[in-house]
Formats: structure tokens, C-alpha cells, sequence
């Protein structure tokens, strides 16, 4: 052992140390949640903070599951979030392999068209998409959460710039062989972008699961909210904010965020690392 590590090189030993500390810095926050979650409000609240718990308690997450319909705000956010992926990968991946693999007119200014919508703030269209979607009678419904998401203008460009990459001499083989459009999209396309899809749909689960203005604009009911926007009608007492409580509540919404990453983390790793045909 003591061999291996006198073979080591001083840049090597230095830059683990930096990652050991940048990870350390970025787990605290994480770290600051769990351990909050634990602690007794007289702990929370006292001066100076520490960091570890004296005694461990069960009571903010008693709290978070008595004072909210949490069951239920948790099945919205599923609904949501899960919802919204589904409809996005099928919207997005259509639009990619149109903007990539066919020939038509005006196939460039679409492109530049859909480019230049991430330039326009979310906020300047939110006041004419609630409007639009309250003519339509979709407030509190899972429709008017889902459908204004179904399809993203990122997602459009990331999957074009991966069906890129693809080599076009297999779309040709394949209308030789008398496959059409769809069908080379379905089994010859999507089968090599497996690794794509799992990307822009971590991503967008996670971005519409933690997004707070879209579920308090669009639902006026508390059934209807999601457990982001649920936890912010957690106030204690002249309206104080019980912070042992919220962070128990965040330690649980974070929960499926980190079950999804690790169920995809290998086809995650596989993205970045590989492009093009497996």
C-alpha cells in the first residue's frame, strides 16, 4: 500500500483532494435537508446551529403527512411530472427525426423558429397560457398541467443534434427494403437513441417535479397541487415557517428524483460517454 502510494503522482493526489472537496460542498446542502428533517423545532431554532441532531425525532415527518393531503400531492406530482415526460419524449423525438432525417421545405427556418423560443422568458407567455387554458376549462385539471408541456423546444434540439449523429446510410437500406418513414423511426431510430431518451427524460421529470410557479398558477386547489407547492402552505404560528417540517417534506419529494437517477444512471453515463450506433 505504501508502495502504491509513493507512486503517486502530486497533481493526482491534488486534484482528488479538489474533488473530494467539491463533492463534500456539494452534498452538504443534501446533507443539511436529512439531518434537519431529525431534529426537534427547539434544535432547528436554536443559536448556534449544529449540524448533527442532539435527539432524533419522527415529528416533522408526522407533521408534513397530518397537515397536508400528502399521499395525494405526491400522486399529482407523479401524474405531472411523469406525464409530461411521456408526452415530451413522443412530441420531441417526432419533431427530431423530422428536423434530422427528412428533406422538406422550410426544414431551416423551423428549426431557427423553434431555436429562438428558449429566448422568450417562461414568464412573458404564463398570463396568456393561463388565459387560454382557462377558456378551455383545463385549471385544476391534469390536462391543463400536462398539455401545455407536451412538447419542449429543448428536448427538439437535443434529440435532433443526437439523430445527427446517426449514420444516414441505414434510413437508406432500409426504405430499400420498403420501410416507411415511421417504421425506420420506430425500429431503426429510437432503438439507437435509447440512451438520448433516458437523458431528456431524467431531465425533464426533474425540472416539471421541482417546478413551483407552473402547479401554483395553474391549480387553485389544494387537492390539486403538487407536493412542491404543497409545502408552501406549511406555516406555523403568525406565519412562521417551520423549517424542521419543510425539510422533512423536501427530504421526501427528493426521494423519487434520486431513485430515478440511480434506476438510469448507467444509461446516463452511456450517453455522455458514446454517441451513434451501439
Amino acid at each position: 500500500m505504501r508502495t502504491r502510494l509513493k507512486g503517486l503522482k502530486p497533481s493526482t493526489v491534488l486534484t482528488t483532494i479538489a474533488f473530494l472537496v467539491v463533492t463534500a460542498l456539494v452534498l452538504l446542502p443534501i446533507a443539511i435537508i436529512v439531518l434537519t428533517a431529525f431534529k426537534p423545532a427547539a434544535e432547528v431554532n436554536a443559536y448556534p446551529p449544529s449540524l448533527l441532531p442532539d435527539v432524533w425525532t419522527l415529528e416533522n415527518l408526522k407533521t408534513v403527512t397530518s397537515e397536508l393531503p400528502f399521499a395525494r400531492l405526491v400522486g399529482n406530482s407523479f401524474v405531472f411530472a411523469g406525464g409530461v415526460t411521456v408526452f415530451a419524449l413522443v412530441f420531441d423525438s417526432l419533431a427530431a427525426y423530422a428536423l434530422a432525417r427528412l428533406d422538406f421545405t422550410g426544414r431551416r427556418f423551423l428549426l431557427i423558429v423553434i431555436i429562438a423560443t428558449l429566448m422568450i422568458p417562461f414568464q412573458a407567455t404564463l398570463i396568456p397560457l393561463y388565459q387560454l387554458v382557462a377558456d378551455l376549462g383545463w385549471v385544476n385539471t391534469y390536462t391543463g398541467l400536462i398539455a401545455p408541456r407536451a412538447a419542449d423546444a429543448f428536448g427538439i434540439f437535443f434529440l435532433r443534434q443526437f439523430f445527427l449523429a446517426l449514420p444516414r446510410d441505414i434510413d437508406q437500406a432500409a426504405r430499400i427494403d420498403g420501410a416507411g418513414e415511421f417504421r425506420i423511426f420506430r425500429s431503426i431510430v429510437l432503438p439507437n437513441a435509447v440512451p438520448a431518451l433516458l437523458t431528456l427524460g431524467l431531465f425533464t421529470f426533474v425540472n416539471n417535479w421541482n417546478d413551483l410557479l407552473w402547479p401554483l398558477v395553474f391549480t387553485t386547489d389544494a387537492e390539486m397541487g403538487t407536493i412542491t407547492s404543497g409545502l408552501t402552505q406549511l406555516t406555523g404560528p403568525s406565519g412562521i415557517v417551520p423549517h424542521g417540517v419543510m425539510m422533512a417534506g423536501s427530504l421526501i419529494a427528493i426521494l423519487p428524483l434520486v431513485i430515478a437517477f440511480l434506476f438510469i444512471q448507467r444509461r446516463f453515463i452511456e450517453n455522455i460517454a458514446t454517441t451513434g450506433l451501439k
